[in-house]
């Protein structure tokens, strides 16, 4: 009986830390850069990136900053960022030619002109890995056009499909359900489902990962679906 209390126990705490680990995961609002690592590219940037974008949000050149920004990568991590600017930047064929250190300097100068604070660390492949993008009050909602996933139990009214006790939609790299799809948590959300393609009748009820444009902010208007999968044939 002591052992399994102390093996209870020992589950309990690691629990408790796990949560713990969760709710104090990094964002950029807790300084992940350092003033100097951006001060470092502000001339590469003028050399090789201002044809193509700018810093300040304004213009046609693709702003690095602002709205679009956000738009572009509201709940990604500073590690997806730098995973992109390192593979894809310059643009053309002298991609991926910087070196490593240039490109953690730029993403410290990307994320210094987004308003976001300075720190006392250095953008590093390792250090900013899981450190969240997200507005300052908050995850908030993910844009209209974003490709997200949502998944919930199908259900039918009228001619109508909708998710319910559906997720938080997640933004997507790619269509299809995920690998934790079948056991996730379900959410509280009603999700319209629009231009399926798809005869849905035999999985009424059935618990389904949905991929798809939002429409409107948060799917306000509902997903335009691009794929549906049953993860589970019960649901909740």
């Amino acid at each position: 009986m002591q052992k399994t209390l102390f093996v209870a126990a020992a589950l309990l705490v690691a629990v408790a830390g796990s949560a713990l680990v969760r709710a104090q995961a990094k964002t950029v609002w807790d300084g992940v850069y350092t003033e100097e690592q951006a001060a470092r590219a502000t001339a590469v940037f003028g050399s090789t990136c201002s044809n193509c974008h700018t810093l300040d949000g304004q213009g046609g050149n693709r702003p690095l900053s602002g709205q679009q920004f956000m738009d572009s990568y509201t709940q990604k991590t500073v590690g997806d960022l730098l995973a992109y600017v390192s593979k894809n930047m310059p643009n053309g064929i002298n991609a991926g030619t910087l070196p490593a250190a240039t490109y953690n300097d730029l993403v410290a100068l990307i994320l210094k002109s987004n308003g976001f604070p300075a720190g006392s660390t250095e953008v590093s492949p390792e250090a900013v890995a899981t450190v969240q993008i997200i507005p300052k009050g908050g995850a908030g909602e993910l844009p209209a056009g974003t490709l997200v996933r949502v998944v919930g139990c199908l259900t039918k009214g009228g001619a109508d499909w909708t998710l319910t006790n559906a997720t938080a939609p997640e933004r997507a790299e790619k269509a299809g359900a995920g690998p934790e799809d079948a056991t996730r948590p379900l959410g509280d959300r009603t999700m319209a489902l629009k231009f399926l393609l798809t005869k849905l009748d035999a999985f009424a009820g059935q618990r389904m990962s949905v991929s798809g444009l939002l429409m409107g902010p948060g799917g306000k208007e509902g997903i335009n679906v691009t794929t549906v999968n049953r993860v589970a044939q019960t649901c909740p």
